[in-house]
């Protein structure tokens, strides 16, 4: 199975990295989101990558071009030989395909530009590039074929964004830190995808998350596998820095799931 990521967008709400570079290689803990997102499918032996460009794609061109200039430890340079050797070098037994999918083409444009590689297969995994969670794919995966729908989509309950005071009668009785946002559950990524799924997307303009999720939903074709674990996007500074803080920690929550 191969996982399909969107790495397209713009990431106009993170502007003060997005503006240089695009959002899925803003780093934590020195390398691209996009690199964690990638480490959390292989932990699941999915290791077939489909990656949709779009804003600056040629950022993760070159960063996968000179991935091993990036991933060593010690890079030397004999400059009269005009050779390099490579000290330490971290390397993973995985296959990347790099697809430019247009600059302004909407989230289900872009995977129906992605189609020639994963239409003959039974089905395919997709998130976006720029969360991280730790989720069962094993799991996730099982559910979706139990369930023999079109499409598996992935609920969370989204994390707070602000702490919150609990009151009693006008007294502060406790501060929660991180509480959630409420009881609803929102669209989390990390699908699970029959090709069947090309046929509801019209177009480059089309968004995936508006008219196709919403046509499965009524026909009856898409299912949700509920995930309770640990679930964090990165759509602001804070945030960045909240996963940059749990790396730090070494307790980065969304490379320590089930396996």
């Amino acid at each position: 199975m191969k996982a399909v990521i969107l790495a397209g967008g713009r990431g106009t709400r993170i502007a003060e990295e997005s503006a240089v570079r695009p959002k899925p290689m803003i780093t934590i803990g020195g390398e691209p989101i996009l690199l964690h997102i990638m480490k959390i499918y292989a932990r699941y032996g999915i290791t077939e990558f489909v990656i949709c460009l779009g804003y600056k794609g040629y950022m993760i061109k070159e960063y996968f071009s000179n991935f091993l200039l990036h991933s060593a430890n010690v890079v030397e340079f004999d400059l009269d030989r005009q050779s390099m050797t490579f000290g330490r070098v971290t390397s993973y037994p995985w296959k990347v395909t790099l697809v430019e999918t247009g600059g302004e083409t909407q989230t289900g444009g872009r995977i129906k530009r992605i189609r020639q590689w994963v239409e003959h297969d039974d089905a395919f995994c997709l998130t976006y590039g720029d969360g991280v969670a730790n989720v069962d794919i094993d799991a996730l995966i099982q559910h979706h074929r139990k369930h023999g729908a079109y499409a598996t989509v992935t609920t969370v309950t989204p994390p707070g964004r602000f702490g919150a005071i609990e009151l009693d009668h006008g007294k502060v009785t406790r501060f929660v830190e991180k509480p959630e946002a409420d009881s609803q559950l929102i669209n989390g990524g990390f699908f699970v995808l029959s090709p069947r799924i090309f046929d509801y997307i019209a177009g480059d303009g089309t968004a995936w998350e508006h008219e196709p999720l919403q046509r499965l939903a009524a026909e009856g074709r898409l299912s949700a596998f509920q995930h309770n674990g640990f679930w964090q996007p990165m759509d602001t500074i804070r945030e960045r820095e909240l996963l940059e803080d749990l790396w730090a920690s070494g307790k980065a929550p969304w490379l320590a799931g089930p396996r």
